[in-house]
């Protein structure tokens, strides 16, 4: 197929490759240069095109992907979601712009850090410092040894993970690891396991590199271990804080589910995305500390600072560690420097600590305000995270998304996290993007107006 839309990806620009990417494509779809139901290049073919790595290209469709702008189609390709521009009936106060054409938004959805507090001297500091460093002439694929350091003493203290900077990689993020640990160890055709419902960029990232991805159940505790399939070569799951329903994994499941690992000879990975904010006791370790033979450990900034971070860590077996730098570097992979060194002076500072303990307040507050202003629901996981389920009919859900939408309130839909079978149904409130206390209060409200006239039969 020809594809005439100009793209480029700068790589000295600092920014991601694929955040770079996905900028543009958005634009061109909100501005009408792409059109509803046009098909968008492969993977492959798109970064044959840019000159880049096919990850670049898929970690850019997944976010247009979970934003709604792009759809799948199966055996056909990608293609242009039908998103009508929203028509507001009243708009709602406070609503914080997001630098959207289509007006004002309260944004709901889960998985986004608030980032209102980023903006101090520490932070500045940071960058300011990061800035005066030389970029090394060789690159290393496994980060800079000054932040792996840094980040072995930090996951040491706040997540009990014991590790020294030979068992830890950094990347780009969570999902930037896996898709690292899928090319070093895996095939195509390998049969692996992902919570369901479950992260959807996960099971996308398996599925780009041509492995069976197995939905294995989850339940209010978490994944479901007994019955797990004997054949699986890996299994990805969040025990901390399950996503999306949240649950947290019992310490007898944990135990099992390492058993089954060393039994089958499969790899778990566990992606501990917002471990750091739990309300009702302290943060629980990581189930790293268990078993580090058989576990990956999977962190990222984008939930304690910002997703234009860029940056995450990857901590496993030495052996391992090793196998996927350079697997890395046949790839051609790298974290750019600059987001490196930043993070490095603010965890070496004591800054980045000091930031999450008024984040774990800040999110305790915002928790509050969303339990109340949605008081008389079923509620699940909102003892930790940045995000809560809402259980509701599924039919009552969609048409609640819809109206909301109109109304200048984003939501996601629980029924998107699953593969096949739907089990809980409900939406995903996520607490972390909306701008100020106000905005939740006002947009959880409308959800819980609109949810009871739809569940009575009252047509809105």
């Amino acid at each position: 197929m020809t594809f005439d839309l100009p793209l480029s990806v700068e790589r000295a620009s600092g920014e991601p490759l694929n955040e770079q990417l996905a900028v543009q494509l958005r634009a061109a779809m909100r501005e009408g240069r792409l059109l509803a139901g046009e098909r968008l290049p492969s993977s492959r073919a798109l970064a044959g095109l840019l000159g880049v790595s096919r990850t670049v290209v898929m970690e850019a469709y997944g976010q247009l992907y979970a934003e709604g702008w792009l759809e799948g189609r199966h055996g056909s390709g990608t293609f242009v979601a039908d998103i009508a521009p929203p028509s507001p009936v009243r708009p709602l106060p406070e609503a914080s712009v997001r630098g959207e054409e289509d007006g004002p938004r309260i944004d709901l959805r889960p998985g986004i850090a608030w980032v209102g507090a980023l903006d101090t001297p520490a932070w500045r500091r940071a960058w300011r410092q990061a800035a005066a460093v030389t970029t090394p002439l060789k690159w290393e694929p496994w980060g800079l040894h000054g932040l792996r350091v840094a980040l072995s003493d930090y996951v040491r203290r706040s997540r009990g993970v014991a590790c020294t900077a030979e068992r830890l990689l950094v990347t780009r993020g969570a999902t930037n690891g896996l898709d690292l640990l899928a090319a070093t160890v895996l095939g195509p055709g390998d049969r692996v396991g992902v919570e369901e419902p479950g992260y959807v960029k996960a099971r996308q990232v398996l599925q780009a590199r041509g492995m069976e991805v197995v939905p294995c159940p989850v339940d209010g505790q978490g994944l479901v271990v007994d019955g797990l399939p004997e054949d699986l070569k890996l299994v990805y799951t969040t025990p901390s804080h399950q996503y999306p329903l949240g649950g947290v994994l019992p310490v007898p499941r944990r135990q099992a589910l390492l058993g089954w690992a060393r039994r089958t000879g499969a790899l778990v990975v566990e992606d501990d995305y917002d471990g750091e904010f739990r309300y009702d006791v302290a943060p629980l370790p990581a189930l790293y500390g268990l078993d580090p033979e058989v576990v990956v450990y999977l962190g990222t900034s984008s939930k304690i600072l910002t997703s234009n971070m860029g940056v995450g860590w990857l901590v496993a077996r030495p052996d391992l560690v090793e196998a996927v730098a350079r697997r890395r570097e046949e790839l051609s992979d790298r974290t750019a420097v600059g987001p490196q060194e930043a993070l490095r002076v603010l965890l070496e500072r004591g800054d980045l600590e000091r930031y999450v303990r008024r984040m774990r307040a800040e999110y305790a507050r915002r928790r509050a305000e969303v339990t109340r202003a949605l008081e008389g629901m079923p509620l699940r996981g909102d003892t930790a995270g940045l995000h809560l389920v809402v259980e509701m009919p599924a039919a009552v859900t969609r048409k609640v998304v819809r109206e909301a939408y109109r109304q200048g309130v984003l939501l996601d839909d629980l029924e998107r996290h699953y593969a096949q079978a739907r089990g809980v149904s409900g939406l995903v409130v996520g607490y972390g993007a909306a701008a100020s206390t106000g905005e939740l209060r006002t947009a959880c409200s409308l959800v819980r107006e609109l949810a009871f006239r739809l569940m009575e039969g009252v047509r809105v």
